[in-house]
Parts: structure tokens; sequence; C-alpha cells
């Protein structure tokens, strides 16, 4: 098959890999924890796709959009792997930097490079921080050039083909277009993860990794909710690090009890208030 050939502005021809990542996926969506009712969606969701052949002699087409939302950290991007993994696709995942242009109509352009490109095979097309293309253009601060991109943007999806699966994440779905929403068959939202949730990622390091952190798992789990998935696992993986440096894998109790009392201290993000009226972290 020919590279897709896109040419940018000083005339130096790319390749698609210029605006897209190809990942291999390797997560599986039994490896993750989720709650039972995301989980039989997107178990119906794969189901659709690998039986497309059926739906199609009944004249339906199989689901391919789905759209996550949720605060970071909670495996949006995890999730989009694991859909392309269980489903058997390449992960291709959008590269904003070299996508979106400064010229007029430059964005509108790769963007359908890139759609057409993924066109040439089964494929899973990952946007993270969707609202970067998809904003909603009755925001009187964007430019004309963000709805014509908009606007392109939905023509385009509507063109995919069911088995071209295109899974956008957002962790402000209140920015989005209308028109984006609806061309979203599956919308799911990812929270936080609860006590139980934490406890099960606790549980699944200490064997993965073959600790034991002197705590039980929901010990640990009660002192981190309110925590995100990424950010639990950063602070468990802390205490294996040093666990194995202090060759303390046995019984890492003492290394447990110093990382939670650093973990109290740890520098954390302010609340910006943004110029839409509209909170967010600090980066």
């Amino acid at each position: 098959m020919n590279p897709l050939v896109v040419h940018k502005n000083n005339g130096t021809p790319s390749t698609h890999r210029d605006l897209a990542f190809e990942i291999t996926p390797e997560r599986t969506l039994d490896s993750l924890i989720l709650a039972d009712p995301i989980r039989h969606q997107l178990k119906e969701f794969v189901e659709e796709q690998h039986r497309s052949d059926l739906l199609h002699s009944h004249n339906l087409r199989a689901r391919n959009r789905v759209l996550l939302a949720g605060p970071p950290g909670n495996g949006k991007t995890t999730l989009a792997e694991a859909l392309a993994s269980e489903l058997m696709y390449p992960l291709l995942s959008a590269r904003y930097d070299t996508l979106v242009g400064s010229f007029l109509g430059e964005t509108s352009s790769r963007l359908r490079h890139l759609i057409e490109f993924a066109k040439t095979q089964r494929c899973v097309l990952f946007f993270d921080e969707f609202e970067t293309l998809g904003k909603e253009r009755g925001d009187t601060h964007e430019t004309g050039e963000i709805k014509r991109v908009v606007s392109s943007l939905l023509l385009q999806i509507d063109e995919l083909p069911d088995y071209v699966v295109i899974v956008a994440a957002s962790n402000h779905p209140e920015l989005l277009d209308r028109a984006v929403w609806r061309r979203f068959q599956l919308r799911l939202e990812l929270p936080l993860p609860t006590r139980d949730q934490l406890a099960n990622q606790v549980k699944g390091i200490a064997e993965r990794c073959g600790i034991n952190f002197g705590y039980t798992a929901e010990t640990l789990a009660k002192h981190l909710i309110g925590q995100n998935f990424a950010e639990a696992e950063e602070f468990c993986l802390g205490i294996v690090r040093r666990a194995i440096l202090d060759h303390q894998t046995d019984n890492a109790l003492p290394i447990t009890k110093q990382k939670l009392d650093e973990w109290r201290s740890r520098l954390k993000p302010k609340i910006l208030k943004s110029p839409t009226g509209i909170e967010g972290k600090s980066a």
C-alpha cells in the first residue's frame, strides 16, 4: 500500500505518520478496572464490529463512534488502546502538533488526509483532547477557522465506513459542539474511581510486581480516595521502585508509611479561572 502523502507549506512531502502515531495495542478490556455497565456496553460494541457482516445483511451498520469523557487520568487513552486490542485493529492516535496548522484551511485539509488514510484499513482512530477540534461553533471567543474545522470534521465523520472506529476523548465535554455530540453513538463517562476500584488496582499492582505494601489494599485505597487511576498507580509504583532498590519487597511497610507522608504533603495543582468562566486545573 502506498503511503499517504501530505504536502507541508514548505513543499516538503510527509507521510501520514506525521499526522498520527500508530500504536500496537497491548491492554485488553479484561485488564481494565471498569464499572459493569461500561464494560457491558463496550463488549456489545466489539461484538457489533466482529459481526458486522451479519448486520450488513440486514441493511444495518455496526456502531463505530465512541465518545469518552471525564477528568484526566481516569483511563480514556488506555480504554481506546484496549478497544483496539479487542477489535484486533491498529490504533492511530492523532498528532495535534502536526495536524493543527496556522494557515487558512490547513487543519481541515490535514484532517481530511488523515481520515482518508484511515479508510484504507480497519483501524481505531483516536483523538485525545477532542475539544481541540470539536469546539462549540457558537463560542464567541473562537475564530471562523475553528468553526470551519468543526463543519469539515462533522462531514468527514458522517462519511466514515463502519470498519473505521473513531474514539474521541475529552476532559471538557461541555466545550464540544452540540452537533459533535450527536455523531457519537456510544457516549461513556469515566468518573473518578471508587474506593473498591482503587483497592482492586492496588491488589493488581501488588500481584504484578510481587510486593507486600504492608497495608491492605482497602486501607491504601482509603488514603487514595479522590485520586484518579493514573495518580494512584504512580503512588504505588513509587513504593515498588523504592522497595526494589532497598530489597524490601517482602515487607514494604516502612516505605509505604514514608510515601504516604510524602503524598499528603505533595504539591497540588491550583484551580484557575479561564476567560470563559470555566474552572480548570493548571498544567
